[in-house]
């Protein structure tokens, strides 16, 4: 029977049905899959809000009563993988718009499919899902000091703030209130419980969405970038494996245990792409190139997550 619950179980699939279709629409017809570009922001202003709507940023309080798990998440994903990014770029040639893509994406911890990687994981999918509010407040408020401390001049040089901030307000902001308020009227009016349960229905469908507006209008791109892409392949590889082996050592001094200590491995090594994306097309000039080393993580990034779901549970940390 289709209904939410197969929806949300089988998601994964439909996500890499929708990067085959997207990448087969973007190369067969360009130009069409190119018009979707001026969609990306507006489906996934969309997809915030059905994200923002599913986080109880009501339980705050309870997501920082779990302190030994926010210490080690903050921790892993402010201390350890800006330190692990940092120290990747060294092996990227010195062009601001391939590292200000690198850094975009790798310095800012994924908030919403991580979610469902987790519980796929066998990990703890509910203190991810707590801990949403905490890990998106903080990597907004670090994300500009990363930037200005890796790149210094060029990242000043290259970011234009005026259209970034127009992103942020319409893809962030706008979506994060209204998510707010629906949770807040749901809290005292049925309206809103039914706005709040119909909003839940959308978050796959719009990241199905999200991921073929964005894949089928860039991918016919790449191809021009291909010797910054080669570059950057490897090292998001490196990534990919590095980040599970030193979370589960973190998860490992904070005794989170098992389910808590997945739940770790999986926000370490998954990245905000998808929020970053829209930003990242703001920028005048570079917008293009840098759009492309982003899209590449994303790609390596759900490959990678299919292995982690049959690797974590079997091999890093089992039951």
């Amino acid at each position: 029977m289709f209904n939410r619950e197969y929806l949300e179980k089988n998601q994964v699939w439909f996500y890499l049905c929708s990067l085959l279709l997207a990448a087969a629409f973007g190369f067969v017809m360009p130009d069409y899959a190119g018009r979707l570009n001026a969609f990306i922001s507006i489906i996934l202003a969309v997809l915030m809000y059905s994200m923002f709507s599913q986080i109880p940023f009501a339980s705050m309080k309870e997501a920082f009563g779990d302190r030994a798990y926010m210490r080690a998440l903050l921790l892993v994903n402010f201390i350890f993988v800006p330190i692990v990014v940092w120290g990747l770029a060294q092996f990227l040639p010195d062009r601001p718009s391939v590292l200000l893509g690198f850094y975009l994406v790798l310095l800012t911890p994924c908030i919403d499919y991580v979610i469902v990687f987790t519980a796929l994981g066998k990990g703890d999918e509910k203190v991810v899902l707590t801990s949403m509010p905490l890990l998106f407040v903080v990597q907004m408020v670090l994300l500009p000091f990363y930037l200005w401390l890796f790149m210094g001049s060029d990242a000043v040089k290259v970011v234009d703030p005026v259209p970034f901030i127009e992103a942020f307000i319409g893809i962030i902001f706008v979506p994060l209130v209204l998510a707010l308020l629906v949770q807040v009227r749901a809290r005292k009016k049925v309206s809103g419980k039914k706005v709040l349960s119909a909003s839940a229905w959308l978050p796959v469908p719009f990241m199905a969405l999200t991921l073929f507006a964005v894949v089928a209008s860039q991918i016919v791109k790449l191809p021009t970038y291909i010797d910054d892409i080669l570059v950057v392949i490897p090292l998001y590889l490196i990534f990919m494996v590095a980040m599970p082996i030193i979370a589960k050592y973190v998860a490992a001094w904070f005794k989170l245990g098992t389910k808590r200590g997945r739940a770790l491995l999986f926000s370490s090594s998954t990245r905000n792409s998808l929020v970053v994306l829209p930003l990242a097309l703001t920028l005048p000039n570079i917008g293009d190139i840098v759009a492309a080393v982003i899209i590449t993580q994303t790609m390596i990034e759900l490959v990678s997550e299919l292995v982690y779901i049959r690797v974590v549970p079997k091999l890093l940390l089992r039951d």
